[in-house]
């Protein structure tokens, strides 16, 4: 497992420098520099200079990474625990009810998500638990049908028929004996979420319908870094850094897994 284990320890690095480093730093990641408005790398303090505000950029990328993340992992939760007893329930039970409520995992996969989530945000207010839970709630199908496939595949096998047999009650053998034997492929898909929640996120947050002032993340962070590429490339250049790294390590992490839990 070591292929999983170096791109999972430069997410955690990652992490961790991110919740470390603000406490450290000079300067908060709202706080005005009137000083050192556009100030250059290692200018003052600001190691990685500051905005066209006089915010530190520095502060300001560590809190974005936290939010981002914070975004990312609660939504997965959400999208891990509605999938996963969705996806049991339906598996599990058969027939009529599973045909029934996989039907509605497919007119769910023909809407917009998209689409909706900026409605959500647009009707109910842009508040970040609504981001947790919006982004959550339309990324669970592809959850669902995969916990589907590997209940109906493990219902037959004789540890389920023998726990049948025994008069074990339906519900007892999906969660202590079915869920447990498909945890590591839910994992890895879980894994695999989390870098599609984070351009989600990121692509609400560029259109502004996502994480709101005070707080920043790394969609806003990169939509300051593109107004003002041109005279601060490195306001761009660093939250994409960061972004990209995320991204392709989670992904590179959820599929060594998923080929191993396969």
């Amino acid at each position: 497992m070591k292929s999983v284990r170096i791109p999972l320890a430069i997410v955690a690095l990652i992490a961790a420098l991110a919740l470390l480093l603000p406490p450290m730093l000079p300067f908060s990641h709202a706080e005005i520099d009137w000083d050192s408005v556009r100030a250059p790398l290692g200018s003052e303090g600001h190691l990685l200079g500051t905005d066209d505000v006089g915010r530190d950029r520095l502060a300001r990328l560590a809190v974005g990474t936290q939010i981002t993340l914070a975004v990312a992992l609660a939504a997965a939760l959400v999208s891990l625990v509605v999938g996963v007893l969705w996806g049991a329930v339906a598996g599990w039970t058969g027939g009529r009810t599973d045909e029934a409520m996989m039907r509605i995992v497919d007119a769910l996969y023909a809407l917009p998500f998209m689409f909706i989530v900026i409605v959500l945000m647009v009707v109910f207010g842009r508040s970040i638990l609504l981001v947790f839970v919006g982004i959550g709630l339309v990324e669970w199908l592809t959850m669902a049908r995969i916990v589907r496939g590997q209940v109906m595949t493990l219902k037959n096998r004789p540890f389920v028929l023998a726990a049948r047999a025994s008069g074990a009650p339906g519900h007892v053998i999906l969660f202590r004996h079915i869920l447990p034997n498909i945890a590591g492929t839910a994992l890895a898909y879980l894994t695999l979420t989390i870098p599609q929640l984070i351009m989600i996120e990121s692509f609400l947050s560029f259109l502004g319908l996502g994480v709101q002032e005070p707080l920043t993340s790394l969609g806003i962070l990169v939509k300051e870094g593109a107004d003002n590429m041109d005279v601060a490339p490195g306001g761009l250049l660093f939250p994409c850094g960061i972004m990209v790294l995320l991204l392709v390590c989670l992904t590179l992490a959820g599929e060594r897994m998923r080929d191993r839990f396969a």
